[in-house]
């Protein structure tokens, strides 16, 4: 059943929601890409703690995303008011981040913040994607994958500029290794967004029922919720890293803000390309070409000599695109599992956010301890046994991961519904 228009806002809609998403996506590859490193090397704090923290913060959200979901069903009129909280939350937390210091009391100061950061991020990331019919024009598979595509077009351009944002701005003689502008640009553009976005949440608000396992079971949503959590442990592990992977095991010093930079604007350009592909050959069967292609790029990535920037810059390219089939593919499908079951979309997302929150927690929680009983420390002279350990959890890992998460795909049905 197609949605209200609102004519004064209508042909800009999509484009705002680019922004919105851009913003979201700024921020959480500071927390997810460059946290492990700036905690470790700018805050003097060990990898085995920056992973304990992170694991902290994942048992918060295992209460507090689901929780944010239903308080967004419950007060759904008040939307505008958290999408504008959820960008001042940003706007103040990253400042707060990158302006830290080593010292005293760091461990504690950096917790802090980060549950503040982490809950900002989680309040905006359900309301943009628990409000996919909504802020699709229509409530059909093609439209709401058409808007998805501009969210995840916003979605990866933010990661583009935020991933060599400091690279750029250390060459530009900012401090810190750029950590300390990075914040002030971050707190800046969630502002900015507060403002030019807020007419998309005016739109309005269909609930459908409450949310119940049953309900969630007979949709099909639960199959794809372990699917999305599985899928996202690779990437999780990858991103978590990728600089160390870069700098320490490929000897790349100076490359990691190009390599990122190719990675995610390969998966930006390819999310049009998967948007169509799925319009015409159905969803699981798109993911089923785009999943080996990130198999065969995390092989290739294990067998890497130092120094070969063509070979990782080739990985980074194949990689990205298999990202993008990703992002655009399985929240459609778990939006259209919900609104054919006439369930409420922002508390689906609140568990949606919370299994993709807990791969990147278990891999940080399992990977960094690992690393640093190797004996492995960034930007030193490392051992091979340590060096071996980055490339095992770097590249052979995640295609263990990723096979998995084929199986399971490969249990979906073919038609674009999943029951």
């Amino acid at each position: 059943m197609p949605l209200t228009r609102e004519p004064l806002s209508q042909s800009l809609l999509y484009p705002r929601v680019s922004l919105y998403a851009l913003m979201l996506a700024a921020a959480g590859i500071p927390l997810y890409i460059h946290l492990p490193r700036f905690a470790s090397v700018n805050l003097e704090i060990g990898l085995g703690t920056v992973g304990v923290i992170l694991m902290g913060i994942r048992l918060i959200d295992l209460v507090q995303d689901p929780l944010i979901g239903w308080v967004l069903d419950r007060w759904a009129r008040a939307q505008r008011v958290f999408a504008a909280a959820a960008a001042l939350g940003l706007a103040f937390g990253f400042p707060a981040l990158f302006m830290l210091q080593p010292g005293e009391g760091i461990t504690l100061r950096l917790t802090l913040v980060l549950v503040l950061l982490f809950s900002a991020y989680s309040l905006g990331m359900i309301l943009l994607y628990g409000r996919s019919a909504m802020l699709a024009k229509q409530a059909t598979t093609a439209e709401i994958t058409r808007m998805a595509a501009y969210r995840e077009g916003g979605m990866l351009l933010g990661v583009v500029l935020v991933a060599i944002a400091p690279t750029l701005l250390a060459l530009l003689g900012a401090s810190a290794q750029g950590y300390p502008a990075l914040g002030w640009g971050l707190g800046a553009l969630a502002l900015m967004t507060a403002v030019l976005a807020r007419s998309i949440w005016r739109r309005p608000v269909q609930l459908g029922t409450a949310l119940n396992l049953q309900g969630l079971a007979t949709s099909g949503a639960a199959r794809l919720l372990l699917l999305a959590l599985i899928n996202s442990l690779p990437v999780a592990i990858t991103s978590t890293l990728f600089l160390f992977f870069v700098e320490d095991r490929l000897d790349l010093a100076g490359q990691s803000g190009f390599l990122l930079l190719l990675f995610f604007a390969s998966a930006g350009l390819s999310v049009p390309l998967w948007a169509r592909v799925s319009r015409q050959l159905g969803p699981r069967n798109t993911l089923l070409i785009a999943m080996p292609l990130a198999v065969c790029a995390f092989v290739g990535a294990a067998f890497l000599a130092p120094g070969n920037l063509i070979g990782f810059a080739i990985i980074c390219l194949a990689s990205g695109v298999a990202l993008g089939a990703d992002m655009v593919i399985l929240p459609v499908m778990f939006s259209m599992a919900l609104v054919r079951a006439n369930l409420r979309a922002s508390t689906a997302f609140g568990i949606w956010s919370f299994a993709g929150k807990l791969g990147l927690a278990l891999a940080a929680f399992l990977v960094l301890p690992a690393l640093q009983l190797s004996g492995f420390e960034p930007g030193a002279e490392n051992t091979p046994r340590a060096l071996a350990t980055l490339n095992g959890a770097y590249a052979i890992l995640p295609c263990l991961l990723k096979l998995a998460a084929i199986g399971l795909a490969m249990t979906l049905p073919t038609e674009d519904t999943v029951t």
